[in-house]
């Protein structure tokens, strides 16, 4: 998987367990992702209707009208089989499991769907690495 690519391509963000906290690491990373260009949906159930760094909050990806690239989850492992296959769902062109969470089958899931899989990294520092000094 080429992330520069995915990057580079990928220019919509579902970010799926944002917070209104804005020390937490999911709602750190929306608004770096923000800075740097990219259309991100916040997706919390908890906070459905309610407005993050200036976002409508959705309740689910498949509540999305816009199409979604990338899917970026800050969720338990436990629950990655379900988000795969609502991102199977909406056609997104990536999974993007964060910091420790990893999923067998999920992965097979979207890879069965043509769609890329990443697990146990972080779209900000990743991110960084590839594009800091450009």
């Amino acid at each position: 998987m080429d992330l520069k690519k995915i990057f580079s391509q990928c220019k919509s963000i579902a970010i799926i367990g944002v917070s209104n906290d804005q020390t937490k690491a999911s709602t750190i990373v929306m608004k770096y992702m923000q800075e740097y260009g990219f259309k991100v949906f916040p997706v919390n159930p908890s906070a459905k209707g309610q407005k993050i760094l200036g976002e409508e909050v959705f309740a689910k990806i498949t509540d999305i009208k816009s199409s979604i690239d990338i899917v970026d989850v800050f969720r338990p492992s436990s629950e990655a089989l379900e988000i795969a296959k609502d991102t199977v769902k909406i056609g997104a062109k990536v999974l993007w499991l964060q910091l420790g969470i990893r999923s067998n089958a999920a992965k097979s899931i979207v890879e069965l769907n043509k769609i890329e899989y990443i697990e146990d990294k972080c779209t900000k520092v990743e991110y960084e690495k590839l594009f800091k000094n450009e």
